[in-house]
């Protein structure tokens, strides 16, 4: 068996530059937005929206940091909803069905556990600062199920609670946000 080993300071410059370009590129690697938007299945345009709305503009950004803005974006989403559910809870006090799926929701939202929306997006970011692409779709999808928790129930075998507040709606727009953090993690995880 040989073994190859760089000795000249030259040739091991050249071969360390070229790692680093090389490894760099995957992470830097810039795709159309529109490429990415149309992935997605509910509305390609709200996904147009919020990457338009990155300041200094999408156009040319790596997906590194696109990922990294709507993960931020997703993050804000879900303390407002958080606000949103804590002021709901305090507004159901004579209803003890709402009070309890409020409740429930807050737990899906800001438990102090490590399985809750707002840990699982900041999970979500670790992941991406550590490169683990895989990781960021994984963790990423959990954020999703914790919404899902919230609205839906817990089992298949749950009624949902017919809630007439903004909290559906409010929960709509954190799945449509995270749906884009799959569809970037899916690129990031393909280079």
């Amino acid at each position: 068996m040989a073994h190859f080993c760089i000795r000249h300071p030259v040739i091991s410059f050249f071969v360390l530059m070229f790692l680093l370009f090389s490894t760099s590129s995957y992470a830097s690697k810039i795709v159309e937005i529109n490429d990415i938007c149309k992935q997605t299945m509910k509305n390609p345009s709200f996904c147009l929206s919020i990457l338009n709305s990155k300041p200094g503009g999408a156009k040319g950004a790596d997906l590194v940091s696109l990922s990294q803005y709507i993960i931020d974006v997703a993050r804000d989403n879900i303390t407002n909803t958080i606000n949103l559910i804590k002021s709901l809870i305090t507004e159901s006090g004579n209803d003890p069905k709402a009070k309890a799926h409020y409740e429930t929701c807050l737990v899906h939202f800001d438990d102090e556990s490590e399985s809750c929306a707002l840990s699982d997006i900041n999970y979500t970011q670790e992941l991406l600062k550590k490169g683990d692409y895989g990781g960021v779709n994984i963790a990423a999808s959990a954020v999703q199920t914790d919404v899902e928790d919230c609205i839906s129930g817990e089992s298949p075998g749950d009624t949902p609670y017919h809630d007439t507040s903004k909290l559906p709606q409010y929960a709509d727009v954190i799945k449509q946000v995270v749906d884009i953090i799959l569809i970037m993690s899916n690129y990031l995880v393909q280079n």
